[in-house]
């Protein structure tokens, strides 16, 4: 039975932003793996000690495929799971399987494009903000996360007079990208 929306809303929203952050989190221990980030960093320590016991407890059943951590994979998708199960039946109440592989898919791949694209507008605003000579612990993260996706826009975009528009670049086709993927995730195409 679905509530009223006077209770589903602020439900909605706490469910929504509690799974939203944590998958997060999740997602970065992900890319933490992908973009080989330094073990001793403290934004490093704190998402392993965030995840470390799901992901342990499923390491013992879920073998590493390749360099990928498969019981990472599992969890964030787990999560996105139970965010879908939960909301699905808040506001809907019958929950379709279709309708809920779309919804997961959908919620992972909005994660990983916001995740992006809030590293690279970070990154762009750390650089106007922290002088060259100093260091910042979260810029060699930053850096290692977005240089495989802003190297190849660098190479390809003109010299415009010592501004790099490479962020601004993949940030437009990151947005391009969800436009096009998400209608087909959720089925509105």
């Amino acid at each position: 039975m679905m509530l009223s929306t006077y209770f589903s809303n602020p439900l909605t929203f706490l469910i929504d932003t509690l799974f939203g952050l944590y998958m997060g989190i999740v997602a970065l221990r992900l890319i933490m793996q992908w973009a080989k980030w330094e073990y001793h960093n403290q934004l490093v320590q704190l998402i392993i000690k965030a995840t470390q016991v799901p992901v342990k407890f499923l390491r013992q059943f879920i073998p590493p495929l390749g360099r990928w951590d498969s019981a990472t994979i599992v969890l964030l998708f787990s999560l996105a799971l139970i965010k879908a199960l939960l909301l699905i039946s808040l506001q809907y109440g019958v929950i379709q399987p279709i309708f809920l592989l779309r919804f997961i898919s959908a919620d992972v791949f909005s994660l990983f494009i916001t995740l992006f694209s809030a590293s690279i507008i970070i990154q762009v605003v750390l650089s106007w903000l922290t002088p060259h000579n100093q260091h910042n612990p979260l810029s060699p993260l930053l850096s290692r996360m977005n240089n495989p996706l802003l190297r190849p826009v660098r190479r390809r975009l003109p010299e415009m007079g010592g501004f790099d528009l490479s962020p601004l670049v993949v940030l437009l086709a990151l947005q391009v990208l969800a436009m096009l993927i998400l209608p087909l995730l959720v089925g509105h195409v």
